[in-house]
């Protein structure tokens, strides 16, 4: 029976992420899709900066950001037009080294993601394999998947399965676990078309119409692809409201068939659910399986994304046996404490973001249901810290910028997978590094401006780029890289920039 130290249920975005990133670890990876190829059609449309950085560590990033379009920001108008919010997006590269939003078309995220793999010797991808029976035995986990393809029952062995599987995931059913439920489950129709000639009249901005006879959204895509999520009705039938003459009628104020072909048409129950528990001994969820989200804040993707950034590092450094323990299962369990909060405050978020484009008609909703919105009825940067895990202290959870290097160089393709000690020149004087950890100052790096952000002299990152920690003594500094923990790869030198 062959054996691995991690197997990955599930072959969308986030499992061939969590892949990408365990191999360059140098784990040996198991990943079962019961699917033959990736899907042809379009899914997600947005991902963020902070999930660029991700494709970044897995190699993808130079690649994919010209199939992207930067996406300048959402609007809220009302029934005739005005405009009620605006939530711009900065355009150029922003604090992450990249740009605050794209749009894009999932299958060639897939197609790179796919691709990268093939080319890691340590990942073996199963197509059209289905688990079926996974077991935690107490130091080993025991999945049977049966071979589609060739009608045969197999087994597997790995340290630690993780199931990326889905909104119906079978490894969640393992876990046994309930899901807390937020509250919003509503029927939209989402229609992907694709132009057969450029319409600027419809715009670059995302666009919620606060309509509450029909609520609606615009979308823009990549190249000629728009898509729009319309609202559908109590009493309406779903499948009658998918069909082409119904879904025209329905873009009749946007777009005609003369103008643009139907790619995709189908009609979702949007949820909001979190699960209760994110792990049971040596199984662990990440994505969808393990969080669902209306689409309105085009979190969903992401949320899995930033679910296999904090998880990785962990499970390779337990693999390595540099955690061992009581020690690797409190490492373990900060996946969950630091993850479920931030999912669940974007999930809130987009709940209320639902609710107001369901029923808002005046600026004055807006703000009583987003404190964030300022007085001209402009929302900047929402995104919460993660939850309390490994962090240390004032400015612990909160995500790091990436500092360029004098080089020219992003911090994390100078140093991927590793510990980072951030601080101003003068602080770091005769600092000791522990093996593995590296240090960038305000005098090799832009790093003043990071820090600047934080309001503090220095920061501890972790290998997913969280800060552990932040200081603005030499004392205090000396303290939290104390407590840094090995590089989730091998490292057998210091090194200084």
């Amino acid at each position: 029976m062959e054996e691995y130290d991690v197997a990955i249920v599930g072959y969308g975005p986030t499992g061939a992420t969590l892949a990408h990133l365990l191999a360059q670890c140098g784990l040996k990876v198991l990943v079962l899709e019961r699917e033959n190829a990736a899907y042809h059609l379009p899914r997600a449309v947005h991902f963020d900066g902070e999930v660029m950085r991700v494709f970044q560590w897995a190699g993808i990033a130079e690649a994919l950001e010209p199939l992207t379009r930067a996406n300048p920001g959402m609007r809220f108008v009302d029934a005739t037009g005005r405009l009620l919010l605006d939530w711009p997006r900065p355009q150029g590269e922003g604090p992450q080294g990249w740009r605050a939003s794209y749009r894009f078309h999932q299958p060639d995220l897939e197609r790179l993601l796919r691709a990268g793999l093939a080319e890691r010797p340590e990942v073996t991808v199963r197509a059209r394999c289905e688990a079926f029976l996974v077991e935690d035995r107490g130091d080993m986990v025991e999945l049977r998947f049966e071979d589609m393809a060739r009608g045969r029952v197999e087994r597997a062995r790995a340290a630690f399965v993780v199931g990326c599987d889905g909104a119906r995931s079978l490894v969640r059913r393992f876990i046994e676990t309930g899901m807390e439920d937020l509250g919003f489950h509503e029927r939209w129709l989402v229609v992907d078309t694709i132009l057969r000639a450029d319409k600027p009249a419809l715009g670059d901005h995302s666009i919620q119409y606060c309509v509450p006879e029909r609520p609606a959204t615009y979308v823009r895509g990549p190249g000629p692809r728009r898509r729009w999520e319309i609202t559908v009705l109590p009493g309406e039938d779903s499948a009658e409201v998918a069909r082409p003459e119904r879904v025209w009628e329905l873009l009749s104020d946007w777009l005609t068939p003369e103008e643009a072909e139907l790619e995709r048409t189908a009609v979702y129950t949007f949820h909001s659910l979190v699960a209760e528990e994110w792990r049971r001994g040596r199984l662990l969820l990440a994505g969808d399986a393990c969080h669902q989200t209306p689409p309105f804040m085009g979190q969903g993707m992401c949320a899995g994304i930033r679910d296999v950034a904090n998880l990785y590092w962990k499970l390779a450094l337990i693999c390595r046996g540099a955690v061992v323990g009581d020690a690797a299962d409190a490492l373990l369990q900060s996946y969950a404490t630091e993850r479920k909060p931030n999912a669940r405050e974007y999930i809130r978020t987009a709940v209320r973001l639902g609710g107001l484009i369901n029923t808002c008609g005046t600026e004055e909703a807006l703000r009583a249901a987003l404190p964030g919105v300022g007085g001209t009825a402009r929302m900047e940067s929402i995104a919460p810290p993660i939850g309390p895990g490994l962090g240390l202290g004032e400015g612990a959870g909160r995500l790091f910028g990436q500092p360029r290097l004098a080089d020219g160089r992003r911090l994390d393709a100078a140093f991927p997978h590793r510990w980072v000690v951030v601080a101003e020149a003068d602080l770091a004087q005769g600092l000791n590094l522990p093996p593995g950890a590296v240090l960038v100052t305000s005098e090799t790096s832009d790093a003043a401006d990071h820090l600047a952000r934080l309001g503090a002299r220095a920061a501890v990152l972790r290998p997913d780029r969280q800060t552990l920690g932040t200081a603005d003594t030499p004392e205090g500094l000396a303290a939290l890289v104390a407590r840094i923990l090995p590089a989730p790869i091998d490292i057998h030198e210091q090194e200084m920039v």
